[in-house]
C-alpha cells in the first residue's frame, strides 16, 4: 500500500495525546448520556476505553455538568473536552475542573473580554480549543452573502480563528462539519490552503449506524487520502463505541494505522454454515484484541476458503457441521463448527505470547 503524504500543520498537546504535526491520526467520540448521570457517563468512558477511544467529548450545558469532570478524572487517562455553548462561565469552570480540551465558537460564547478570559485560563493550562463550524448553525449574514457554502464554512471559521489569535491564543483546532459530503469536502479542502492549524473531521448528523457508517468512510476517507485530517470523529445515531470502531476500520483500511482487521466473504451456493453469525462472533471475541498487527479471515468455504485468503494471518473456513483453521493459507487442522471461534482465537493468543 502508497504511503499517504498528509498535509503539515502545527502540533498541539490535547491531553497526553498529539494532533497534528505528523502525530498519528486520533479516533474520538462524544458521550451520549448526560453529563451530569455520573454513573451512565463514566460506563460509557470506560467502553470506549476498551475499543480503543483516544478522546472523549461531552457536552457542559449548565453548571450541574461540572461536577461530573472532577470524577472522569478520577476515572480515565484518556483526554477529556467539554463541549460549551453561550455561557464563558461554563468554560471556566471546565477548565477549573482539569479537562483537557474545550470546544467552543469565539463569536457565540459572549464579549471579547469573556473570550480572552477563556483563553487566557485555557493558556495558563495548556488546554487547547476546538473551533467547531456546523453547516447547521451559521451566521445569518454568512448565510445571506455566500448561501450555504464552503465560502460562508471557511469565513465563518476563519473569523473565530482571528478573535483567538488576536488576544495570542493558537493552540487551536478547527472543524467545518457538513451533513452534506459534498458540502463537507469543499469546505475542508478549502480551509486547509488558508490555516495550518491541525484539523478535526467528521460529518455532522451523518445518521444511522448503516447510512452514517458509509457516508463517514467515503467523506473522511477521501480527504485523509489527500493527506487532510489529524484527528477524526464518526458521528452516528448508534452506541459510541460503533464510533471508535468504524473510525479505526477507514483508519486502518487507508493504511493510517495498523491493527486487526477481519475480512469475511459473502455467502453464496457453496456455503453450509451460519457465516454472518459466525463472523459477528469473531469481531465480537476478538474486540480485546484490536490493536494487534494481524488479518484475519472467516470464509464459508473450506474448499476455497484457505486459498481466497491466503494472505492473512489466521483464518477459519466452514464446511458442513465442521470448518477449518488455518495460517497463510495452510490448514492446520479442522474442528467442529461449535469450536471454531474458540480454537481461532487460542492460536492467536498463542501467536500473541510468542512474539
Amino acid at each position: 500500500m502508497e504511503t499517504i503524504k498528509r498535509r503539515p500543520t502545527r502540533q498541539i498537546k490535547l491531553g497526553n495525546v498529539l494532533i497534528g504535526g505528523g502525530a498519528p491520526i486520533s479516533v474520538q467520540s462524544m458521550l451520549s448520556v448526560p453529563t451530569s448521570d455520573i454513573s451512565a457517563a463514566l460506563s460509557q468512558i470506560h467502553s470506549l476505553e476498551k475499543v480503543g477511544c483516544e478522546i472523549i467529548r461531552f457536552s457542559v450545558e449548565t453548571i450541574a455538568d461540572i461536577p461530573s469532570i472532577y470524577e472522569f478524572k478520577k476515572e480515565t487517562h484518556i483526554p477529556l473536552v467539554a463541549d460549551i455553548h453561550f455561557d464563558y462561565k461554563l468554560a471556566l469552570a471546565a477548565l477549573q475542573a482539569g479537562v483537557d480540551g474545550l470546544r467552543i465558537n469565539p463569536g457565540n460564547i459572549g464579549s471579547r473580554d469573556k473570550v480572552e478570559a477563556v483563553a487566557k485560563s485555557a493558556k495558563e493550562r495548556g488546554v487547547p480549543i476546538r473551533i467547531g463550524v456546523n453547516s447547521g448553525s451559521l451566521p445569518k449574514e454568512l448565510l445571506a452573502k455566500y448561501g450555504l457554502s464552503s465560502e460562508a464554512m471557511v469565513e465563518a471559521a476563519l473569523s473565530h480563528i482571528r478573535i483567538l489569535e488576536d488576544i495570542g491564543f493558537e493552540a487551536i483546532k478547527v472543524s467545518v462539519k457538513a451533513s452534506q459530503v459534498p458540502l463537507m469536502l469543499a469546505s475542508y479542502r478549502a480551509l486547509s490552503q488558508k490555516i495550518d492549524y491541525p484539523l478535526h473531521l467528521g460529518v455532522t448528523e451523518a445518521g444511522t449506524l448503516l447510512s452514517g457508517s458509509v457516508k463517514s468512510a467515503l467523506a473522511l476517507g477521501i480527504l485523509l487520502e489527500e493527506g487532510i485530517g489529524d484527528t477524526i470523529r464518526v458521528s452516528l445515531t448508534a452506541d459510541p463505541v460503533k464510533e471508535v470502531m468504524v473510525g479505526k476500520q477507514i483508519l486502518q483500511n487507508l493504511g493510517l494505522r495498523k491493527g486487526l482487521q477481519i475480512i469475511s466473504c459473502p455467502t453464496c451456493g457453496r456455503t453450509h454454515i451460519n457465516l454472518m453469525r459466525l463472523a459477528e462472533e469473531v469481531e465480537s471475541a476478538l474486540q480485546e484484541y484490536a490493536n494487534l498487527p494481524l488479518t484475519i479471515a472467516v470464509m464459508g468455504c473450506a474448499v476455497n476458503g484457505p486459498g481466497e485468503a491466503r494472505e492473512a494471518d489466521f483464518g477459519i473456513a466452514g464446511g458442513v457441521g465442521e470448518g477449518l483453521i488455518f495460517a497463510k493459507g495452510k490448514i492446520i487442522k479442522k474442528v467442529p463448527e461449535d469450536r471454531l471461534v474458540a480454537e481461532l482465537i487460542q492460536l492467536i493468543k498463542n501467536w500473541k505470547e510468542s512474539v
